[in-house]
C-alpha cells in the first residue's frame, strides 16, 4: 500500500465516548419507533435479499413530500433501525421520511449499493407522493449524492428536488489506501465510477453539502471537493463532529432541516 490513509478516516479514535454511542442511537430508535404505531412500517421488501428492506415513517396528517435518509457506516456497518429517531423532524414538517437498507461490504461492491439505494428510493416513491429530498450520512452522504449524478435514471428523478449530503464521502480514491479495501475493494475504475465529486450533477437537482466544524481533516475536505465539483453551498456546522452532526434532524426548527426541506 502507497501511504495508509487509515487513520485520516477513522472518525471514531477522536471523538471521546465514541464507543458507546451505537448503543444509544439503537434505544433512541427503538423508543422512537413504538411511539408512531402504524405510522412507522417497517422491512418493506424492494429486493430479495435480507439487507433489501426500507422502513417508511408517515407524518399524522397530510404529506407534504418524501425524505430519504441513508445511514452510513463506511458501507460495512449498520442497517436502518439504528436510526429511526432522526426521521423526527421531517415528520414534524410534514414529510415522510424513508431509510434504506442496503447489502453491506464485502458481500456488496459499492457500485451494486448505489443500484440497491436507487432500487429502495423507488419502491417508497409509489406510496408517497410530493418532491424527493435524499439526504444520508458519511457513506450515506455518498449515496444520497449518487442519486443526482447523470449516470443514474431512476424512473423517480423528474421528482428529485435536492440532494443534502452530511459528511460525504465524494471522492472514493482515497480508500484505496485505507485497510477498510480489504472488505470494499475498490479499484481505480470503480473508484472513478462511483465517486460523486468525479462526476456530474443533473442540473435539475439542488444540492447542499454539510459537514461538522470538528471533523477529520479528511471529511472537510470531501465535503468542500463536492461542493467545489458541484459549485453548489457547502456548510460547516459549527462544533460539530462526525457523529453528532445529524443530531439536527431530530430538530424540526434546526438550520439543517431548514436547508433540507424549505
Amino acid at each position: 500500500m502507497a501511504d495508509d490513509l487509515s487513520q485520516a478516516y477513522a472518525n471514531a479514535d477522536f471523538i471521546p465516548g465514541a464507543g458507546d454511542l451505537p448503543a444509544r442511537w439503537s434505544r433512541e430508535a427503538a423508543v422512537f419507533r413504538e411511539g408512531l404505531g402504524d405510522r412507522a412500517r417497517l422491512g418493506l421488501a424492494y429486493g430479495n435479499t435480507p439487507r433489501q428492506k426500507v422502513d417508511l415513517f408517515l407524518p399524522e396528517g397530510p404529506v407534504a413530500g418524501l425524505m430519504v435518509f441513508v445511514h452510513g457506516g463506511y458501507w460495512l456497518d449498520f442497517d436502518p433501525s439504528s436510526w429511526s429517531h432522526l426521521a423526527q423532524g421531517a415528520l414534524a414538517r410534514d414529510w415522510a421520511v424513508a431509510m434504506p437498507g442496503y447489502t453491506l461490504a464485502p458481500q456488496a461492491r459499492i457500485a451494486q449499493i448505489t443500484d440497491e439505494v436507487e432500487a429502495a428510493i423507488a419502491l417508497v416513491a409509489e406510496a408517497v407522493a410530493g418532491p424527493i429530498v435524499v439526504t444520508g450520512h458519511s457513506a450515506g452522504g455518498h449515496l444520497s449524492a449518487r442519486m443526482a449524478c447523470t449516470d443514474r435514471h431512476p424512473d423517480w428523478a423528474d421528482r428529485l428536488a435536492r440532494v443534502a449530503p452530511i459528511s460525504p464521502l465524494s471522492d472514493l480514491r482515497p480508500l484505496m489506501q485505507t485497510s477498510m479495501n480489504a472488505d470494499l475493494k475498490l479499484d481505480a475504475g470503480e473508484a472513478a465510477k462511483e465517486s460523486p465529486a468525479l462526476l456530474a450533477k443533473r442540473g435539475d437537482v439542488d444540492a447542499l453539502v454539510w459537514v461538522g466544524g470538528q471533523e477529520r481533516p479528511a471529511f472537510l475536505w470531501q465535503a468542500r471537493t463536492l461542493s467545489e465539483a458541484w459549485d453548489c453551498p457547502w456548510h460547516v456546522a459549527p462544533g460539530r463532529h462526525h457523529f453528532d452532526v445529524i443530531d439536527d434532524l431530530c430538530d424540526p426548527d434546526s438550520l439543517l432541516m431548514q436547508r433540507l426541506l424549505d
